[in-house]
C-alpha cells in the first residue's frame, strides 16, 4: 500500500516537472526576437530628431533590417539614415538608401530632389537632371527642386554652348589664309585661347560708355591682330605667351 502511494507521489511529480518544461519552452519561444513583437519606429524617430547621426545610423538600420517593420516606417527610417549618410559625406551608401526608399515609394519629391543633388555633387549631371525633373513633376511647387533643375539646366545648356565651340577660333577657319591663322585652327588649345581673346575685347569695348574710349580699345585689338600676324614665325616669336599676355591685358590682373 506504501508502495503504490509513493509511486503515485511520484507520477504526481513528474507530471508537473513536464508541465513546468513545457510552459517554459513556451515562454521561451515566444519571447523570441523579432517573431511577435511589433517594430517600435520612435527610436529611429528620436535619433533622426535630435540630429544624432551615428545613432539614426544604428536604430534606424535597425528598424529597416526588422521584417516586421511597416512600410511606411521603412521608408521613413532609409530616408533618415540616408540624411544621416549624406551628412558624414558617405555619398554612395545616402544613394543606396534613396535607392531603397524609392523603390518601396515612388512618391517621394524630397528624396528624389536630395538624391539628384547627391548625383550633381558626383558630377552625374544627367541622372541628377532626371531626379529633379521627376522631384518637380510628383510636387510642381517644390522650390528646391524647382531651382536645382533650373540651375542644373543652365550649366548644361552653357557645356553644350562651350562644346559646340570648343577648339574653334573666332575666325572662319575655312577661310584661313595667313600661316598663323592656320596654326591655330590645327591647334584647338590656340583655337580657345584666340576665342577667350576676341570675346573678351568685344566685352571690354561694348562696356566702355566713352565712344573715344571703345575706339582706342578696338584700335588696340587691331594693332595686336597686325603685330601677331606680321611677327609669327619669327626666331623666339612665342604665339601662346603674346595670346596670354594679351588676355591679361585686357582683363586686368585680376582676371577681368
Amino acid at each position: 500500500m506504501r508502495r503504490k502511494s509513493a509511486n503515485r507521489t511520484l507520477s504526481l511529480l513528474c507530471l508537473t516537472l513536464s508541465c513546468l518544461l513545457v510552459a517554459g519552452s513556451a515562454r521561451a519561444t515566444s519571447s523570441e526576437p523579432g517573431k511577435d513583437v511589433q517594430a517600435d519606429p520612435g527610436r529611429c524617430v528620436a535619433a533622426a530628431a535630435a540630429g544624432d547621426d551615428d545613432k539614426t545610423i544604428d536604430v534606424c538600420g535597425s528598424l529597416i533590417d526588422n521584417d516586421k517593420a511597416e512600410r511606411a516606417d521603412r521608408v521613413r527610417a532609409l530616408t533618415a539614415r540616408a540624411g544621416a549618410w549624406r551628412r558624414k559625406q558617405m555619398t554612395d551608401r545616402a544613394i543606396a538608401d534613396y535607392d531603397a526608399a524609392l523603390r518601396l515609394d515612388s512618391s517621394l519629391a524630397d528624396a528624389y530632389n536630395a538624391r539628384g543633388e547627391l548625383w550633381r555633387g558626383k558630377g552625374d549631371r544627367r541622372r541628377a537632371i532626371m531626379d529633379f525633373g521627376a522631384a518637380v513633376k510628383l510636387d510642381p511647387n517644390h522650390a528646391a527642386a524647382k531651382a536645382n533643375y533650373k540651375s542644373l539646366s543652365l550649366e548644361l545648356e552653357r557645356i553644350g554652348a562651350m562644346m559646340a565651340v570648343a577648339g574653334k577660333p573666332s575666325f572662319d577657319c575655312r577661310t584661313a589664309r595667313r600661316a598663323v591663322e592656320k596654326v591655330i585652327c590645327a591647334n584647338p588649345a590656340l583655337a580657345d585661347l584666340d576665342r577667350e581673346v576676341n570675346a573678351s575685347s568685344v566685352r571690354a569695348i561694348r562696356e566702355v560708355q566713352n565712344p573715344r574710349q571703345a575706339r582706342e580699345l578696338q584700335r588696340a585689338q587691331d594693332q595686336f591682330i597686325a603685330r601677331r600676324n606680321a611677327e609669327f614665325g619669327k626666331p623666339g616669336y612665342d604665339l601662346e605667351k603674346v595670346m596670354r599676355e594679351r588676355l591679361q591685358k585686357i582683363n586686368g590682373v585680376d582676371g577681368y
